[in-house]
């Protein structure tokens, strides 16, 4: 007997032993499941083809045949052991999953010899197709087999037998040629065919290479239907799988281009096409080709954050073997992926850092690009590179630097990189080479500046500020930038006032005429904060001719910003500083002030920062120019018009503009009662009419003559202020409205009060103000009901506020909320609280 006979032999008689094995398996295991009974019986179909088999002489003497064999016998392998061990959560798919690659298995068989006899092939398509076409469906079992009465549908099974004696009937020599010439049918069937004949490796490589099958299957991809283009990516990553020949037969710009197209379709092609290109890139060539091709490191860098898993990781590892390239590499980030260019600033070359950080800093980076190039560890690379490199290497490491410092994240990365010493340390530099690094030095420090981690070491901003004087204009820019965002963190006092012993004022005081106006700005602005901790010192450094080019900036500058910095710091200097003032008076600035844009517009709300910057500053300087003590000053303000436009601002503005205006016009209404009973008895203020005598002062007041807040309108919004949210201006209303009820004027105010409304807007202050506020809202309330009317119109809706007061108010208040309540007769005059 032929040796190759009897190893054939042996291969049939293992497989029917298996066959029998699984038969006697499901009969013996008492299982009732009809899936098992129905699976043994069509295992033991199998028998009467291997016996014709076993006897054909040509499948005898097949390699492919025993290839075919041997995998049948290994489907039966998995077949016993699921029976054995049927431990899977759904072991009636995997028995149809098994019964379906038997199937395949089988269909092997067809492929294996061209001249088995027709009978023996018709057998084998019938076992082919049942097996195929078997779907234990829950609580039905079907098969190509039965009849129409188990649910087919006659026509379509017909149709579906004319396709599988299609595929049957295909050998060899029919894949290549429908594979090359085929219409999408024809070709469907022979990729099916292709497919069964690569894996059980019924064609060898010779044949593959002989019938230019790797070269078809590309062109096919290219111009094949879905369904077809995902089968012939699965051929052509089983063919590279089996031979590095067939890898470099892909490996040309166009297969490598026509694979890449597949990355942007469907979700199962995409999987496929990135398995196979990963497969291919142990190719150098194929490295280097697959980064040229336009949009493929775009569209893997896109599958990174994709819900497919296996394609997600495929295109990771994908984008790292084309990261050795540094080309690669920079498409990679200009595409959103950073890791590998960091990769390159920690470990590559000095040129490739050098490559890195230049195109990092040419990059249009977005918010996400910069927190993802921190998070990567980008930072202390490139500040490493910074201060060990050479010149080019520091160059390109700041300008990089420069861009990712710009989010809030990598600031604190910065600060904590320990390049804030390095920065200064460059900046102070005389090296002539390195004078090209201070610009973007200072830029970067104008940036971290932003951050109040900087004020943990205080001599930085001493430092910069002794720098002023020693730089460039641009440097100059910067570095003022950076001393504002310092001196505007919360916690910055403390280096504020270093800034002032180490002469800031006289430094800064200089810049008032610079030409550049955008370093006067900054100035002007860092000038502002300092002087609003000290007023004093402020009013020392300030010359005459500081105060008229101050005055002159507000009257000419074209800058809202300019302007409102310039006001800001007339408006902190001590307002009992009447040198100052009468240099203010000369200067023209109350009247420059009244005329301005942002103060005759006020009655509409402004949200502009700046905007209300500048009106808190306006109304700052009024409070100057409306001191009790000097009634002159008073009238000058008056006749210029700052009652009207301090009433405005009442309805406008920020808190602080409101508190500050509600005191200057206080510290007029001071001054009204006086003024009144003067006019009222020469009769000069205006011509006397029932309508012009005031209901307080019972005097014909006028706005300008008697700085009257009654005729000016002023009593009802300073109410409205009471009894709304905010309470910042609580005080200086109580104080401006407690000068209607002082002296004379204590009854005739306190019904004009009354009718205003004002009792529940001081019954809010109790509520909600602060001790200061609650104790003059008091007072005002005591003097209110001393008349009778407003106490027993009044007293009910106060004496809740009152006795939660006289029980949880310090000592300050308890006396006073102890008289009102002794006035309500709710408390006996011999209390303890008194």
């Amino acid at each position: 007997m032929d040796e190759r006979d009897r190893s054939f032999g042996e291969l049939v008689s293992k497989l029917r032993a298996s066959i029998r094995d699984v038969a006697s398996m499901v009969k013996g295991s008492g299982a009732e499941s009809e899936v098992l009974v129905e699976f043994g019986a069509l295992a033991e179909k199998f028998v009467p083809i291997l016996d014709d088999l076993s006897g054909n002489a040509a499948a005898k003497g097949s390699s492919p045949m025993r290839s075919a064999v041997e995998s049948l016998d290994k489907e039966f392998g998995r077949a016993k052991a699921l029976i054995r061990s049927p431990n899977s959560r759904e072991p009636v798919k995997q028995i149809e999953g098994l019964t379906h690659d038997l199937g395949r298995s089988l269909g092997l068989v067809l492929f294996a010899r061209r001249d088995i006899s027709m009978e023996i092939k018709q057998k084998i398509g019938a076992l082919h197709r049942e097996l195929m076409n078997t779907n234990f469906a829950a609580g039905q079992i079907t098969c190509s087999s039965g009849s129409s009465e188990l649910g087919f549908d006659s026509e379509s099974e017909m149709e579906e037998d004319i396709i599988e004696e299609e595929r049957i009937n295909l050998d060899i020599n029919d894949v290549a040629l429908q594979l090359k010439y085929g219409d999408d049918d024809q070709l469907k069937f022979a990729l099916l065919g292709l497919q069964d004949m690569v894996i059980g490796k019924v064609v060898n490589e010779e044949w593959i290479s002989d019938q230019a099958i790797v070269p078809i299957l590309v062109n096919r991809l290219s111009e094949g239907k879905q369904n077809s283009r995902l089968t012939v990516i699965r051929i052509l990553r089983t063919l590279a799988s089996q031979d590095a020949k067939n890898k470099e037969k892909m490996a040309d710009v166009d297969s490598l281009s026509v694979l890449v197209k597949s990355l942007a379709r469907d979700v199962e092609e995409k999987r496929e096409a990135v398995g196979l290109l990963l497969s291919l890139s142990d190719l150098n060539t194929v490295r280097r080709r697959i980064g040229r091709i336009q949009g493929c490191i775009v569209m893997l860098v896109a599958m990174l954050n994709c819900e497919d898993s296996i394609a997600s990781n495929d295109a990771h590892k994908l984008l790292n073997a084309l990261s050795s390239n540094t080309q690669n590499a920079l498409h990679m980030a200009e595409a959103g992926y950073f890791k590998p260019l960091v990769q390159y600033l920690k470990e590559g070359s000095d040129m490739s850092k050098i490559l890195m950080a230049s195109a990092l800093s040419r990059m249009e980076l977005t918010d996400q690009s910069k927190a993802s190039l921190g998070e990567d560890g980008a930072i202390n690379t490139l500040v490493k590179m910074f201060s060990t490199g050479k010149l080019e290497a520091k160059l390109s490491a700041l300008s990089a630097l420069h861009d990712l410092s710009s989010l809030a994240e990598n600031i604190q990365r910065l600060v904590g990189s320990g390049i804030v010493g390095y920065l200064l340390q460059l900046l102070f530099s005389v090296t002539s080479v390195l004078m090209t690094l201070r610009e973007p030095a200072s830029a970067i420090l104008a940036q971290i500046a932003q951050s109040e981690s900087v004020l943990v070491n205080p001599e930085v901003a001493q430092q910069m500020l002794s720098l002023l004087n020693l730089s460039s204009p641009t440097i100059q820019c910067h570095l003022l930038q950076a001393l504002n965002s310092i001196a505007a963190h919360p916690s910055a006092s403390k280096v504020k006032r270093k800034m002032r012993e180490k002469g800031a004022f006289q430094l800064l005081l200089p810049f008032l005429t610079e030409s550049n106006s955008k370093i006067r700005t900054d100035a002007l602005k860092l000038l502002y904060a300092l002087s609003k901790d000290s007023p004093e010192e402020l009013g020392e450094q300030l010359g005459e001719s500081h105060l008229f080019t101050l005055v002159s900036i507000t009257a000419t500058s074209v800058s809202t910003i300019e302007k409102a910095a310039a006001v800001g710091i007339l408006s902190n200097l001590p307002t009992a500083d009447k040198k100052a003032t009468d240099t203010m008076k000369r200067a023209n600035l109350l009247p420059i002030l009244l005329s301005t844009k942002s103060c005759s517009s006020a009655t509409s709300t402004s949200t502009d920062q700046t905007e209300l910057w500048l009106e808190e500053s306006i109304a700052g300087i009024l409070i100057r120019f409306t001191i009790p003590s000097d009634k002159k000053l008073q009238h000058f303000s008056a006749e210029h018009g700052a009652i009207l436009s301090l009433v405005k601002l009442l309805s406008s503005g920020s808190q602080l503009a409101r508190a500050r205006a509600v005191t200057a016009l206080a510290q007029l209404s001071q001054s009204s009662f006086s003024l009144a009973k003067f006019k009222r008895s020469r009769w000069l203020c205006v011509s006397p009419s029932s309508d012009a005598l005031c209901e307080v002062h019972d005097s014909f007041c006028g706005v300008k003559c008697t700085f009257c807040i009654v005729k000016a309108g002023a009593v009802a919004p300073m109410i409205h202020a009471l009894d709304g949210k905010e309470r910042e201006a609580d005080e200086a209303v109580l104080d401006a409205l407690a000068t209607l009820i002082q002296g004379e004027n204590f009854e005739s105010g306190s019904n004009y009060l009354a009718k205003m409304s004002v009792v529940p807007a001081l019954i809010k202050v109790l509520e909600s103000g602060n001790t200061k506020a609650q104790e003059k809202a008091l007072t005002m309330l005591e003097n209110i009901f001393r008349i009778d009317e407003h106490r027993l119109k009044y007293g009910a809706s106060a004496q809740m506020v009152l006795i939660d007061l006289a029980q949880s108010a310090n000592s300050r208040l308890k006396s006073t909320v102890a008289r009102i309540l002794a006035q309500l007769e709710l408390l006996q005059i011999q209390s303890s609280y008194f």
